[in-house]
């Protein structure tokens, strides 16, 4: 099969490799659509704490299931409610959730998968979806909704992220909040947290980036304006800062209210100077609350296919680049330029898909 390969940081080849084996409680899954991210583009280039090489990078992946191999009676442990690793079937269309969690660590316990103390993810830790075919295992999938496209459904994972990062900026109905940034997380965190009654202002220098949200906020339904001023400050009930820059940071917290919440979203690029440190008396006397928001659990992979098929959350709008694996080069040039929006990678003999 066809695969992307780094062996070494700053590189990678297109290499043809077997067809991977799946072993028990894991299933192959003949790949139909990847996302490509910044978190792809710092990997290959930079390198990533949690990334072990060689490493076929890839950790936004919809596929197909094309066998499966029945495992331990544990293999559910770390799942959800309602998961059924041995109920998948082939031909099943289904969502690769990124990580695996051992079930058992104290952040585990709490529901907060995400943050295992053994956590395993695919694309750094295990060979990911840059390739026709990925192992994974069974109780790291979740179904397609019936009638959701394959280059929808693959905006789980970073919607995931998004989901998370509200959950625990706990936003909700009434909130004004804050949005540096208008690329694709930054519109994914500012379409779900209109859908949970909040105002957004977004943040954002690029005009056509503006642009995007002033079109898909014209909708009544839609509380959402961009803007390249900052709000005021004091004006917002929490922020989230989805670009890696300490001066959005800075503007971040200049804005927030009396017991205003700050997500940090995004770690800072490698180019960025140091954030400065938040006033511990401005914290003290306001009430405020910093907070960090990593990945996701397996649950906001659930709750982020839901909000999917339920069509109230737009996605595809977002997917400026539809490019072969093949072209993978032009994709990581679009995303460290930020000259596109979301880049949707398709292996040999795939194209974008249909619902079905």
């Amino acid at each position: 099969m066809e695969a992307v390969l780094v062996r070494e940081i700053g590189d990678f080849e297109l290499v043809e490799t077997p067809v991977p084996r799946p072993g028990r409680g894991e299933a192959l899954i003949e790949v139909s659509v990847t996302g490509l991210c910044r978190t792809d583009l710092k990997l290959i280039e930079v390198g990533h704490r949690d990334l072990e090489l060689p490493r076929v990078p890839g950790e936004e992946v919809v596929g197909v299931v094309r066998e499966v191999c029945p495992g331990a009676e544990d293999q559910d442990r770390a799942l959800g409610a309602g998961a059924d690793p041995a109920s998948f079937a082939v031909g099943e269309r289904v969502y690769v959730y990124p990580g695996i969690s051992c079930g058992g660590c104290r952040p585990c316990l709490r529901g907060a998968g995400n943050l295992c103390r053994d956590m395993r993810i695919m694309g750094f830790h295990r060979d990911g979806g840059f390739a026709e075919h990925v192992v994974a295992p069974l109780r790291s999938l979740i179904r397609v909704p019936h009638g959701l496209a394959d280059e929808a459904a693959v905006f789980a994972e970073p919607l995931s992220c998004c989901l998370n990062a509200l959950e625990l900026g706990r936003v909700g109905d009434g909130d004004v909040l804050g949005v540096w940034g208008a690329g694709p997380a930054g519109t994914l965190l500012s379409r779900a947290a209109v859908l949970r009654g909040a105002e957004v202002i977004v943040t954002e220098p690029d005009e056509r980036r503006r642009e995007r949200v002033e079109t898909w906020a014209a909708g009544p339904a839609w509380a959402v304006r961009a803007t390249v001023v900052p709000p005021p400050d004091g004006s917002l009930d929490a922020a989230i800062v989805a670009v890696g820059s300490s001066h959005a940071y800075e503007e971040a917290l200049a804005a927030l209210g009396p017991r205003g919440r700050l997500v940090v979203f995004s770690g800072l690029s490698p180019s960025a100077d140091a954030a400065a440190a938040p006033s511990l008396d401005r914290l003290h006397y306001n009430e405020q609350t910093v907070v960090g928001a990593y990945g996701c659990a397996f649950r906001h992979g659930v709750e982020a296919l839901d909000l999917l098929a339920s069509d109230t959350l737009p996605v595809t709008d977002l997917i400026s680049h539809r490019l072969p694996l093949s072209d993978l080069h032009r994709g990581l040039e679009i995303v460290a330029q930020r000259s596109g929006m979301k880049v949707h990678l398709y292996p040999r003999g795939r194209t974008a898909a249909v619902a079905s």
